[in-house]
């Protein structure tokens, strides 16, 4: 009798825990709603930011969440005033009347020493954002504002980032579009034709010499058909260091030539003009499609990027964005590959 018994107990545990994680995820998802209603009630001017995060997470979920608050709320795009940094208006202009530079609150070395502490996921508010927040207000002169802060879409996502949540989730609560670049002067003269290059240490792409090897033969090969542009900024505003494959009077090096405030300004004009983007994947790689440029994200870890890639790949077919491909060059190094050609080894040839 106790085994005829013990499937069906096992069963209704099983239901009861799925259940009480779901119900835990309902209570924090009401809990969240909840705080972006009132970041949006009356009629204040609202403060979107400051964003201070990195650029992969802003232009795959925070400009398309705030896109979509301000259409499923129907706020008007004088009401909204976007914080960020590194002149990107352009990718808030079709719904954001107001741009507020953080660059012009705080200096650089501030944002580099928050990153070396590994503080940029804002997850929470600091006492630096309500800082920035304050000396924004004053500098537009306006009495007061909701708050709008980016820990908010943090914890909206945080459900799906953790596996609790399907896709659907995201597509619901976000509106990706197509992203115009600036009309900004630039610190070099561009080629008629070239390729846009950003690679830089992460999780998804160490920096180990065999991984170094593989971008430096990427690198080498494309240069035998197109200049480069090498994205490589110098400024150390994020936590991840730039790989720089210098030695090639084909490859064009930014490092030195960019002022913190227009930086990412100028790399996305300079993205939206080439034939292709190849870089890490993250960061540029998710902004190049929505610029309409042909993308080959390269990656030798997708642990901490599979959730990410199910979101590009779905937004780039719907917005009709350049082409999307990623590259995993783990297969490569395990069989002892690399690609194209470096110190004079052919396409396919085994490393010695």
């Amino acid at each position: 009798m106790f085994r005829r018994l013990r499937r069906p107990l096992a069963r209704w545990r099983s239901r009861a825990h799925r259940l009480g994680e779901q119900w835990s995820t309902w209570r924090h998802e009401w809990g969240v709603e909840r705080d972006l209603e009132r970041a949006l009630s009356g009629q204040r001017p609202i403060l979107a930011g400051p964003w201070l995060s990195e650029v992969g997470y802003e232009v795959l979920y925070w400009v398309p969440f705030l896109r979509w608050v301000t259409r499923a709320y129907r706020i008007p795009p004088e009401r909204l005033i976007v914080m960020s940094r590194g002149g990107t208006h352009s990718w808030y202009r079709d719904f954001a009347s107001r741009y507020v530079e953080v660059f012009d609150h705080v200096k650089p070395v501030n944002l580099s020493a928050r990153a070396s502490a590994g503080s940029l996921k804002q997850r929470d508010t600091s006492d630096d954002d309500d800082r920035l927040v304050r000396r924004a207000v004053e500098g537009l002169g306006v009495h007061d504002v909701n708050v709008l802060h980016p820990s908010l879409m943090f914890r909206w996502f945080a459900p799906f980032w953790s596996g609790q949540e399907a896709i659907g989730f995201v597509e619901r609560h976000t509106r990706h579009s197509r992203i115009v670049a600036p009309a900004i002067d630039l610190p070099i003269v561009l080629p008629r034709d070239y390729v846009a290059v950003k690679f830089y240490a992460a999780r998804s792409l160490p920096d180990t010499p065999l991984v170094r090897q593989q971008l430096r033969s990427l690198v080498s090969s494309l240069a035998e058909y197109a200049p480069i542009i090498q994205l490589d900024t110098g400024l150390g505003l994020d936590d991840h260091a730039d790989y720089r494959f210098g030695g090639d009077e084909r490859v064009i090096s930014l490092d030195g030539r960019l002022d913190p405030r227009t930086n990412l300004a100028i790399q996305t004009r300079i993205i939206a003009g080439a034939r292709l983007f190849v870089g890490t994947c993250g960061s540029l790689a998710w902004l190049a499609p929505l610029l309409g440029v042909r993308t080959v994200p390269v990656f030798s870890d997708d642990a901490f990027l599979h959730a990410h890639l199910h979101v590009a790949r779905r937004v780039f077919d719907r917005v009709d964005a350049g082409g999307f491909a990623p590259v995993d060059v783990s297969g490569l190094q395990e069989a002892g590959l690399v690609i194209g050609r470096s110190e004079g080894v052919a396409l396919g040839s085994r490393v010695s």
